[in-house]
């Protein structure tokens, strides 16, 4: 009983502020104030400048996923025993983890301009290796 009459009172006080900006069924409390809306954006935009930095000491043959993946490539060509003992199937989401966590720093599924996943580079890249690799094996 406390909640709707908080919500009452609540909407009361909207209607009678001319506050038009609430939506019927969203929680107030749920609102960001402008000055907490300002603080969550330097803070994103901090965060997306600092992603950037990330890498920009690293040669680019260690930062590129395209580039990582066809080095593997040539090893499984040159190598293919070693390239199967080292267990690289395994191993390779893991060291492109950090490079696609990265990218997808600033990407928002909840955008309307919203890039998909697979039009992304590096999944590209990643689905490029996995049918080279699925080719070579059958």
């Amino acid at each position: 009983e406390l909640i709707p009459k908080c919500r009452a009172c609540r909407r009361q006080a909207r209607e009678q502020s001319g506050e038009a900006d609430h939506h019927e069924g969203m929680s107030s409390d749920d609102e960001l104030t402008p000055t907490e809306v300002d603080e969550f954006q330097k803070s994103k935009d901090n965060v997306l400048e600092d992603s950037r930095k990330v890498f920009e000491d690293v040669h680019a043959d260690f930062c590129d996923i395209r580039k990582i993946l066809l080095k593997f490539q040539e090893w499984k060509d040159k190598f293919p025993d070693s390239y199967c003992e080292a267990y690289i199937s395994f191993c390779l989401p893991k060291l492109l983890n950090p490079l696609i966590r990265v990218q997808l720093i600033s990407w928002n599924p909840l955008e309307q301009n919203l890039t998909e996943l697979e039009e992304m580079p590096w999944f590209r890249a990643v689905e490029e290796f996995s049918d080279v690799e699925n080719v070579s094996e059958s």
